[in-house]
């Protein structure tokens, strides 16, 4: 239990930091436009979607 404690739970917590820096630093690659938060609309009924089309 003590080398889980020692070694393993650590490089899990700095894997996981070092995937969420990259996730978050992936936002300098994307176009300007993706970038940007996503737009909030208001949410579309299946039923209407399955009227329209």
């Amino acid at each position: 239990m003590a080398i889980f404690r020692q070694y393993i739970a650590p490089l899990i917590v700095v894997l996981i930091f070092f995937v969420a820096l990259v996730a978050v630093s992936a936002r300098i690659f994307l176009p300007a436009d993706m970038a940007a938060p996503a737009p909030i609309t208001e949410s579309v009924n299946i039923y209407q979607l399955t009227v329209i089309s």
